[in-house]
């Protein structure tokens, strides 16, 4: 047992719930939009939410890929600039981090 194990785990987690919501966004954004021109309107606004949460998902979806990776090579918790321990509070609050505190301000 690794000591990023239980944030390994909970990033493992996160990822399946966001590939699950991106799927289901993706679907969405693929259904035939109604004969109607108002009801096409709305769903065309709706589609462009929905493409602006799509892009926010994808885009956590890949920092918790590359912190898994990180967690894997054993470079986790190493700050990318820096090379200092990255405070585990921290990472604990945002686990996909990858810089300590003082090269992130």
């Amino acid at each position: 047992m690794t000591a990023y194990d239980e944030i390994a785990r909970t990033l493992e987690h996160r990822l399946v719930e966001l590939t699950g919501h991106v799927a289901a966004i993706d679907s969405e954004l693929r259904s035939k939009l109604p004969a109607d021109w108002e009801e096409q309107a709305t769903q065309l606004e709706d589609q462009d939410a929905l493409e602006g949460i799509e892009k926010s998902k994808l885009l956590e979806i890949r920092q918790i890929r590359l912190a898994l990776q990180r967690i894997a090579d054993g470079t986790y918790g190493t700050c990318s600039r820096c090379g200092e321990m990255i405070d585990p509070k921290r990472l604990k609050a945002l686990p996909t981090a990858t810089t300590c505190i003082r090269c992130a301000g």
